[in-house]
């Protein structure tokens, strides 16, 4: 890496990796490279990414710290002893994410004048998030045959980057630093923003160091043979008010507990593949750490980092997605996407009466309006997604009290859609970004790049895609089975009819014959997007497509240049613009997979829909901790080589978590009906790496099942294990 002669060059603790160049910290070319096996730790409004060695680096703008509230608390953080980084022996998080367990040693190193072995010592760094603070507790073991006195110094820092600051934007301005100070015995390192909030990091240590300044505490520890010592720290995150002293144990108790109650609530997975329910395992504890309280209900943050926050989309479809396995998941999003539903128009958040929230920041730039995402509607999916989840969340559970609750937010989300949403009153709903800073596409696909024609230009706005049509038919076709619950027959009649005109509007305007699929979007001048992507497997799933056009719709999605062998791409290979490294041109999303395959199996083609979940679960086997990412790279299955990351993919990411289990129910049929007391598994199948699947703690209404499947020549067959309460399996062959 070159330099300016004139600039100062330090190696702080890491010599060959980190150099410090004019006050940044940067890693050399030929050091160490980032890590795609990061540590996460969520809790309520707080996050901590650490690398595997459980330190936090401070180089460049990169994702590691201690977040909370969109804001980086701690940027640094490194534990040395003797002034060396220990060796890493191992590192994971526990299978139900209430903590991180890393295991360290040391190397060679001299030590009074004498050379102490590697191995001679045993690190065990513990780390837990619990109410605005990360509690760790570092043991450190001497399996050595002589006492040792071991320096040991644990450094930090905190920058105060805003989320969005740490994913690349500048800011004109940025708020005051303070210094660091020790007060009582404790590091205090704070910031005043330029929105007038004080940020302050409270580091406190269970046993004083022998010296203590403002980035740095130093022990000494004599270590006898065969005996240990722990050293418990607790880095707190405060606006005003401050964080109570809690004990790592106390911590670890309530964090456990927490994710106990939630565990308590869900259907119960298990299998004859160890691989399947690691997957399987990881994934539901991934949607239960990336699940927050608030007034309304249980809701699940996007994903880590970028998107640990509240989307309505994302939350919507992780809800969904959950729907069978933990059906509160789906009661508190509706009451909090209902509460924070619109009702003013406000362009420069692109909001309007009746549109559901797409995202909710906290941090200081979304305070100042730097960015508009304190409060943005700038997604037109979110909208009929939220009438879909409340029929979806009925079906399931029965609870016309919540449908009666909400009514007046699924009424107001349908005069959106018939009115502002359709902006040329053409019976499309298509969107155009009413605020410069807003997003340009307002689809799940919403880079800038990914709405394009046939000869790769980007189309002009106003956008109809054609998923969220599909979204719309399912909305109304949802709102009419609604209103007929609530004893309007005459709303059900006109909902119903408006859908059926939508499917007829639809497969007049984007279907493409020569493609065998449907067109991605109509422009702003009507013109159909002729490109093959995979939006179509979301009409599938939405029931707009005709019985006679999935049978094609299905093979394109299965073909050669539509599916990789990992799974299906966003779009095909050979089309303008495929670059299986981009973010929507042609890579893979697990979401975007299990919602394609439950579109298969409803259109009855439960083959295809087990050929995707068979090559997701592949997939999940080469990803850490059997943890699926946002997204990762579309190039073709190679014999003998795994699927390529994406370089910055969320993980966890809540939907990319929760696809297994739509991936499931896809393979199963599973459709629960609350009303008639009965489950249906409709031409069920289960996918090649299972031959048994057990699910315990399915709800249906009030009623609770234990049930067993087992691989049959042709189809499956169930037995059901217990049962709580009044409802019925159907196995529909």
């Amino acid at each position: 890496m070159a330099t300016g002669s004139n600039q100062q060059i330090s190696v702080p603790d890491d010599p060959g990796t980190v150099v410090e160049i004019g006050g940044r910290y940067y890693i050399l070319a030929t050091g160490i490279t980032a890590d795609e096996n990061d540590r996460v730790l969520k809790h309520a409004q707080s996050f901590a990414i650490f690398d595997r060695f459980g330190d936090i680096k401070p180089v460049g703008l990169g994702e590691e710290g201690l977040f909370h509230a969109g804001t980086r608390h701690l940027s640094d953080l490194r534990l040395r002893i003797a002034g060396e980084r220990p060796l890493l022996l191992g590192s994971t998080a526990r299978h139900d994410n209430s903590r991180l367990a890393i295991d360290l040693t040391n190397p060679d190193m001299e030590l009074d004048g004498d050379v102490l072995r590697s191995d001679t010592l045993h690190i065990s760094r513990t780390k837990v998030l619990w109410d605005r603070a990360c509690h760790e507790k570092i043991e450190i073991r001497n399996f050595g045959q002589r006492a040792i006195s071991l320096p040991l110094a644990i450094r930090f820092g905190a920058d105060y980057a805003d989320i969005f600051e740490v994913r690349g934007l500048k800011r004109p301005a940025r708020g005051t630093m303070l210094e660091p100070t020790v007060e009582g015995g404790e590091i205090l390192l704070a910031y005043d923003g330029l929105d007038g909030v004080r940020r302050t990091t409270r580091i406190a240590f269970s046993t004083p160091p022998e010296r203590l300044s403002p980035t740095r505490a130093d022990y000494l520890l004599e270590l006898p043979p065969s005996r240990a010592v722990e050293i418990e720290l607790q880095v707190s995150c405060e606006r005003g008010e401050r964080v109570a002293r809690t004990s790592f144990g106390s911590a670890l108790q309530h964090a456990t507990e927490e994710l106990r109650g939630r565990f308590a609530e869900s259907a119960r997975i298990s299998s004859s593949s160890e691989l399947f329910d690691d997957w399987a395992g990881r994934s539901l504890a991934d949607v239960v750490m990336m699940t927050s309280d608030t007034p309304q209900g249980p809701y699940p943050y996007a994903g880590v980092p970028w998107f640990s926050t509240v989307f309505g989309r994302d939350g919507i479809i992780t809800a969904l997605q959950m729907l069978w396995v933990q059906p509160s998941l789906a009661a508190g999003v509706l009451r909090f996407l209902a509460a924070t539903q619109a009702t003013e128009d406000d362009p420069a958040h692109d909001a309007q009466p009746g549109k559901i929230i797409h995202e909710m920041r906290h941090g200081e730039m979304a305070a100042l309006g730097e960015i508009p995402f304190g409060r943005y509607y700038g997604s037109h999916d979110a909208t009929p997604l939220f009438v879909v989840l409340a029929e979806a969340y009925h079906r399931q559970t029965g609870d016309v009290e919540l449908i009666r609750e909400i009514w007046p937010n699924i009424e107001a989300a349908l005069a959106w859609i018939d009115g502002p949403a359709d902006l040329d009153d053409d019976g499309f709903v298509e969107y155009a970004r009413r605020t410069p800073i807003g997003l340009a596409q307002q689809g799940w696909k919403d880079s800038n790049d990914s709405i394009f024609h046939a000869d790769g230009t980007l189309a002009e706005g106003p956008i109809a895609l054609c998923e969220i049509q599909g979204y719309v038919f399912a909305a109304r076709r949802a709102a009419a089975t609604l209103a007929n619950v609530l004893g309007d027959d005459a709303r059900s009649e006109s909902l119903a009819t408006q859908a059926e005109e939508l499917r007829a509007q639809f497969e007049e305007a984007f279907w493409v014959d020569e493609l065998g699929t449907y067109g991605i979007a109509l422009d702003g001048a009507k013109r159909l997007c002729r490109v093959r992507t995979s939006n179509p497997g979301h009409c599938l799933w939405s029931g707009i497509v005709t019985p006679a056009r999935a049978r094609r719709v299905a093979e394109e999605l299965m073909s050669d240049a539509m599916f990789s062998g990992w799974g299906i791409r966003t779009l095909a290979a050979g089309q303008p613009r495929y670059n299986p490294m981009s973010y929507h041109d042609g890579s893979v999303w697990p979401h975007d997979n299990a919602i394609a395959a439950l579109g298969l199996a409803r259109a009855g083609y439960p083959n295809h829909a087990a050929r995707v979940m068979n090559a997701i679960f592949d997939a999940s086997r080469y990803f850490d901790l059997a943890r699926l990412p946002e997204l990762f790279c579309g190039f073709s299955r190679r014999p003998g080589e795994g699927p390529t990351r994406y370089p910055v993919a969320c993980s966890p990411q809540a939907w990319a978590a929760g696809s297994v289990f739509m991936l499931l129910q896809a393979c199963l049929g599973l459709e629960a009906d609350a009303v008639t007391g009965s489950i249906h598994l409709d031409n069920a199948r289960l996918p090649l790496f299972l031959d048994q699947l057990r699910i315990d703690n399915l709800a249906v209404g009030t009623a609770r099942l234990d049930v067993q499947v087992r691989r049959q020549r042709h189809g499956v067959d169930v037995e059901v294990l217990d049962r709580r309460g009044s409802v019925s399996v159907v196995n529909v062959k």
